[in-house]
């Protein structure tokens, strides 16, 4: 593809040439990395369109800026990418390239998995990024775990551990144990999580929408503080309050 070799040709001579690039490692953009994809799934909540299509040169960019990298590092070159995934997908997709036969989603997550084990797993919990933000990550461990039948039989189930766990939680505040907090903390939220998954709610983008809600209705209260002349540094938490329920009835 013309357009995908001038891309590569561009990077290459960014590298040479332009003093940032040359100064970067895999290390240095491992950042980049991650607010790039993030900024993709943005223009994507966003449904602008015209947005994800400059993001995804965004996240293209860094791989073809990590392969460069590497094939100067005589590591791997940017057709080696390529080969691997290729083969990859032709591997794990036996139903598509071969004679197997899959006859649900279900059954093709199933095979996967498998697949996965063949190819010299010792888990069905390896493979999970440790960098993936806390709640996906409890939601990825939940989700591997249930597949081979290591799961709750229902959500009052789940529950009522949520409920135990905010019972540890208490206990635990109250005797003033830091690493007890923490650790019953996180088990709370590690319930929390299961429960998500038993009522269909993706936790982490659950968290995102109220995060976006509550910094929505924030700034309506800076803004209306600002057209009474009035600094949010000096204003009451009554004053507060109210400008955030007149902000819940309007949005």
């Amino acid at each position: 593809m013309k357009e995908f070799d001038e891309f590569v040709s561009i990077m290459k001579r960014l590298r040479k040439e332009c003093p940032w690039d040359k100064e970067q490692t895999h290390e240095s953009l491992k950042k980049h990395f991650i607010e790039e994809a993030y900024e993709a799934l943005d223009a994507i909540d966003r449904k602008n369109f015209d947005d994800l299509r400059g993001e995804l040169g965004d996240v293209a960019l860094q791989v073809v800026f990590h392969s460069i990298i590497a094939e100067e590092e005589q590591r791997f070159t940017l057709n080696d990418v390529f080969a691997e995934i290729n083969k990859k997908l032709i591997r794990r997709h036996p139903h598509v390239f071969g004679t197997t036969v899959v006859n649900s989603s279900h059954e093709q997550s199933a095979l996967w998995d498998s697949i996965k084990l063949q190819e010299g797993r010792n888990s069905v919990l390896d493979g999970i990024p440790q960098s993936l933000p806390a709640l996906m990550k409890a939601e990825k461990v939940q989700h591997k775990a249930s597949k081979v039948g290591f799961d709750w039989q229902n959500k009052d189930e789940v529950w009522k551990k949520v409920e135990e766990e905010i019972n540890e939680l208490h206990a635990a505040v109250a005797s003033n144990n830091h690493d007890e907090v923490n650790k019953e903390f996180g088990d709370l939220l590690f319930s929390l999580v299961n429960y998500a998954r038993f009522i269909n709610v993706h936790p982490e983008e659950a968290l995102q929408a109220t995060v976006k809600t509550f910094t929505a209705r924030f700034q309506y209260i800076e803004a209306r503080l600002q057209e009474q002349g009035k600094d949010i540094h000096q204003s009451s938490l009554k004053e507060m309050d109210e400008l955030w329920e007149e902000a819940k009835r309007k949005m």
